[in-house]
Order: structure tokens, then sequence, then C-alpha cells
């Protein structure tokens, strides 16, 4: 009735395994009852589980990325403890071969598909409707379902840890080590349903924000004088529908390897291991530039703001933008230049992937010339961004290093790779999601986040980063390989424990935040009126209070039809006075039925890791029918008179 499921995949033997589970369900019920005792279920499934607000759904996009960064975070301590320790004379260290591997994989995982994507779609499902005069996304219940389906992958990755096992292939679960035959236990399923569910969850939302940019604009707002956020945010999207799927493909090949025995990435019958890599990285490299190209157009928004300047060069920040968007398909194989694929392809991946650092490089002499004798506000935003600057710097150079082929043959599987990757993500998408989360922190809630915790918390994430990256860089030229973790030569222990320190501090820079966003809510003031003020009053978005109201613009603004009208606008904030003709507002109800579809799809991937096949089937019956009844009952809508609703002029509510 189970499937192969058994009271002996409780990993019950595994004290650290069990303790985190404990501690996970322990929190859990603590919440569960904090929110029973004051009450607040109703609340909580009305205003937030149920809404269709855009804000609304960014902010739960965000909050679960920074659980999820704490549970990657709490994996990257444990693997370099167990180097640190497996480097000295206690050889066998903390961790088991086998609990180690899991941890490699499940770190990649999360980092990238669970906290870094999600963080950065949140920010976008906040800001880009109110950057481009729109009440919603263009399909608000997509948007909703998009978000749960998500959740199914968060909730399945982490029922790895006390439910069975995770993949122990790395992150990206190569064949022929993720097939059948090597890898027999639910680990790499784990992996193939939580990858799958939240890949279908963002190509969804890439279709949303496409249309929602190209077609629910403002008057006046033709393509090339959109703000560079929304802009980048255009091309990320096409990104993700054009990379995704090929993910998608990817891993329904391997589903049907492990569960109908057929070989399309198998050594016999024709199969071809290579063919998976090749498909992966189709995906995975245009991945890092999903993550990426919206960080830039943040930091074209922050340097702009705080340099009290207009960005300089607009159109070429949009262009070097697009060269980024195509050449990002014909980097991939620079991902194993060392298995094999010959001279000639290697040289022309070779070549592309140093003709990529071009653009990106004429974003930062973009962003220092917007510096430039600008009246420079420093902030910890500003500290974000340039720290960002000169990290980026350094990841880049390295990665043009990796672009050699003959340099990628000796470095391709050192913990020099390792220190690269992190530099461009750690220094460049983290540091930029805080960057922008800060930067539109009163927007989106109406007060802002405390100054001084927030600077403390760059010092030791900028100090510990560079502490614990740097030394990798050595350790690579010196021959340290990937993933080791146990009997690790001596040599190494020295600069694996002042890494080990380096986590430490950036430990420090994580508390540093949760007290920066306590001390916050804490001493927040309502009612702060943000003219008189350079930093607030351009954090703004437009013509709306802060935090907006649920329908955003009493009335759809008007903007000046210029190359920075973006810019025009952060200067003089206001309502247009000329329109009086206000019209009702419709917006569409709050909906349930994107989390029923939601927890059917959490039974279907669940039941199909277990072989449980009846609980797949009533599962799959069940999202047919759920589906089937939304669209029967989705002309449901809120209605908002004009003699209700709030708009801004001058920085203060007036009703009309």
């Amino acid at each position: 009735m189970f499937g192969r499921l058994k009271i002996n995949d409780i990993p019950y033997n595994e004290p650290i395994i069990v303790f985190t589970f404990v501690f996970i369900i322990i929190a859990s019920l603590t919440i569960v009852f904090v929110i029973s005792y004051f009450g607040k279920w109703k609340y909580l499934w009305n205003n937030w589980l149920t809404s269709l607000d855009h804000k609304k759904i960014g902010i739960m996009y965000i909050i679960i990325s920074m659980v999820m960064l704490l549970r990657g975070f709490v994996d990257a301590v444990m693997m370099r403890t167990q180097q640190m320790l497996a480097s000295s004379n206690i050889q066998k260290g903390f961790l088991s071969p086998h609990h180690y591997d899991q941890i490699v994989t499940v770190h990649g995982v999360i980092m990238i598909i669970f906290m870094a994507t999600p963080f950065i779609i949140g920010l976008m499902n906040i800001i880009i409707p109110l950057q481009i005069g729109s009440r919603d996304l263009a399909f608000p219940m997509l948007n909703s379902l998009s978000f749960w389906l998500f959740m199914v992958g968060v909730i399945l990755i982490n029922l790895s840890l006390g439910i069975g096992e995770f993949a122990q292939t790395g992150w990206t679960a190569y064949p022929p080590l993720s097939e059948k035959t090597y890898s027999p236990g639910v680990g790499v399923d784990y992996w193939i349903w939580s990858m799958q569910i939240s890949g279908i969850s963002t190509t969804i939302t890439g279709i949303n924000f496409i249309v929602t940019i190209l077609f629910m604009r403002v008057p006046n707002m033709n393509i090339m004088n959109m703000p560079v956020f929304t802009w980048t945010t255009l091309c990320t999207n096409i990104l993700i529908v054009i990379a995704f799927p090929i993910l998608t493909v990817t891993i329904m090949l391997l589903t049907l390897d492990r569960y109908l025995g057929m070989h399309f990435f198998t050594q016999d019958m024709g199969g071809n291991p290579m063919m998976y890599i090749n498909l992966f990285w189709s995906w995975g490299h245009p991945e890092v530039y999903i993550l990426v190209l919206p960080i830039f157009g943040i930091f074209s928004e922050v340097v702009a703001t705080f340099s009290q300047k207009s960005l300089f060069n607009y159109k070429t920040l949009i262009f070097t933008t697009i060269i980024i968007t195509l050449l990002a398909f014909c980097v991939w194989l620079h991902h194993f230049f060392t298995m094999g694929a010959g001279s000639n392809v290697n040289s022309f991946f070779g070549i592309m992937t140093m003709v990529i650092a071009i653009p990106t490089g004429v974003k930062i002499f973009n962003w220092l010339f917007t510096m430039y004798r600008g009246r420079i506000i420093i902030n910890s935003i500003m500290l974000w961004t340039i720290g960002f600057i000169i990290t980026f710097v350094i990841g880049g150079a390295a990665g043009v290093l990796l672009a050699l082929p003959t340099a990628n043959y000796v470095l391709h599987n050192s913990l020099f790779v390792v220190a690269h990757f992190h530099n461009v993500i750690i220094g460049g998408v983290l540091f930029g999601c805080f960057a922008g989360a800060t930067y539109w922190f009163p927007k989106i809630f109406g007060f802002t986040l405390n100054e001084t915790w927030g600077k403390v918390a760059f010092f030791f994430w900028i100090i510990g980063f560079y502490t614990a990256f740097m030394p990798l860089y050595v350790l690579g030229f010196m021959g340290m390989t990937r993933r080791l973790n146990q009997s690790i030569d001596l040599d190494f222990h020295n600069l694996l424990t002042i890494s080990f320190v380096g986590v430490l501090i950036i430990m420090l820079g994580i508390l540093s935040q949760i007290i920066q966003v306590v001390i916050s809510i804490i001493n927040k003031k309502s009612n702060i009126d943000y003219s008189g003020d350079p930093w607030n009053g351009r954090t703004l978005e437009w013509f709306t209070s802060s935090p907006p109201p649920v329908y955003n613009f009493a009335i759809i603004p008007k903007i000046e039809d210029t190359i920075d009208a973006f810019w025009i606008i952060k200067k003089n904030i206001s309502t247009d006075a000329k329109l009086k003709k206000y019209q009702s507002i419709f917006l569409p109800k709050n909906t349930s039925f994107s989390i029923l579809i939601a927890i059917f799809a959490l039974l279907f991937c669940f039941s199909m890791i277990w072989y449980i096949w009846w609980l797949s089937i009533i599962s799959m019956i069940g999202i047919i029918i759920v589906t089937i009844l939304y669209n029967i009952k989705s002309k449901e809508y809120y209605y908002f008179s004009t003699n209700k609703i709030r708009i801004i002029e001058n920085n203060r509510y007036i009703r009309e």
C-alpha cells in the first residue's frame, strides 16, 4: 500500500539528521501554536495564503528564500567543518561520506533553485507592476500557482531530510551515477521531483512576466524608456522561457530512464551520458544569467539614486543586457572542457566565454561613470553595491582564466572553480538581493531598515566572504579537488581552517541581518514623510503610497516620453493633478484553487518518489478536477468604488 516506504527509511540512526528534523518539526509546531494562540489563521488565509496580490506573493517568495538561505548555510558550515577536521589529525571528521555527499548535493540545489531564484522572483513580483504602472501581473492566478508549486519543491527537499535520503550525486546529478543501477534509493527521485516542480513553477512565472511587461505598461512608456530593472527582468524571463523547458525535458528523460528502464543516458542500448551533460548545461549556464541580470538592474537603480545622477548611458546598459541574453546560450560547454569535445569546439566556447565578459565589463564602467562626480550617499545599500563591483570583477577575472581550455583542464575539478562560482554568485547575486531588499524595503513595508545593523551585516559578510573563499583559489592551485571529505592532505589544513573561520564570520553577518529586521520592526515609525530625505524619496516607485494599496494606483499615471523617464519621475514624485476622472477598479478575488492544486501536486510527487501508485492516480485526478472547477468559477472580482480610493498628491493622502 505504501510502495517502498518502510519504517527503516527514517534515518533514526543518524543523530545529526534526527536532531535537525526534530528541530524543524518543533519549530513548525511552535509557529502553528503561536498563530493559533493569537487567532490569526483566518487572517493569514484571507490576506496572505490565498492572495493574488503580486506584492504579497513577492513577500512570501522572499521570506521562504531567506528560510532556505539559513538551511543552505547550515549545510555549508557542516561541509567546511568536515573538511577542516578531515585535514587534521582527526581524519574522519564527524560526517560519513554517505551523509557528506547528500549535503553537497542539497546545498547546491537549495542555494540556486530554492534561495537565489525565488528571492529574485520575489523582488520582480513586488516591483515590476509598480515600475510599469500596472495593477497586477497579467495572470494573477498563475502567479499564485507558481508560488505554491515552488513551495511543493521546498517541502519535498526538506522531507528528504527525515524520510528517506537526498541524492549523493552532486547538484547536477550526472549519469550514470544518477541512474537506477548506481543510485537505487529515493535520493535521486527526491532530486528529480523537487527540481521538476520548481522548474515548471519558474517557467510559468517567466511567461507571466513577459506578457505583463510587453502588454501592461502605462501609456507613453515605450520599450526604450522602461526602467533598467524592468528591462533586465524582461531579458531574464526570456531566458527562463527558453532555458527552463530544456531542464524540464532533461529531467523527464532521466525519469524515464529510472522509472521505465529506458536508455537515454545509460552507457548501453544507444544511450549517452554526455547528452545529459550537454542538455543540463544548456539550461545551467543561462541560469547563471537568469540570476545575475536582474541584479544588474537592481544596481543600476541603486547607483543612479544614491549618486544623485541620471544613469550613465542608459542605452548602453540596455544593449549590453540584450547581448548577454543572446550570448548566454553560446557558452555552456565550458563546464566540461575536460570531456573530450575536441580542440575546435573547445576553442569556440572558450572564445565565446571571453566575449560575454565584454558587455558585463561595460556595465561595470556604466556604474562607475554614474558614480563619478556624483553626490554619493554612503549607506548600507551603496556598500553592498561597492562590495559587489569589487568582488564581481575578481570573480569575472577568474572566469576569464577558466575560459582558457588549457588552464581549465588543470583547474576544472579543483577548489579554484568552487571559489570562482561563489565569487560571482555570492558577491554578485546575493549581495544584489540584499541591496535590492534594503532599497525597496520602505516601498514594501512603509518603514526603513536599521542602517547601523545593515552596515555591520555588510562588513561581516564582505570580510567573511574573502576569508572563506580566497583560500580556495590557493587550494585549487595546490591541487585540492572538489568534494573531498575524508583523509584530506595535511598540507591543506591551515587554509581550510581559515576558510572555516570565514564561514563563521559570515554567520555573524546573517545574525546581524536578523537583528536588523527585528530592531527595524520594533522601532518602525508610521506615516513617515519620505519627501524630505533623498534616499527614501527615490525608493518610492511612481505615485503610490508606501506600502502600496492592493490596487496600486487610483489612477494609471502618465509619463514623459523621454529616454530616462523613470529618473524624472523619481526626482518629481507627484500625481498628475490634471486627471480628475477616476474609474472604478476591478481586481480578481483571492482564491484557494492554487493551494489545492499544489497539495495534489505534492501528493503526486511524494507518491511517485515512493512508488505509491494508487495515490499518484488519485492526485493527478485531483489536479485535473480542481483546474476544471477553477475555470468554471474564475470570473470573480473585487470592486473598489471611486469614492473609497485613497490617492497620493504631494506625498500626502487625500480622498476623492
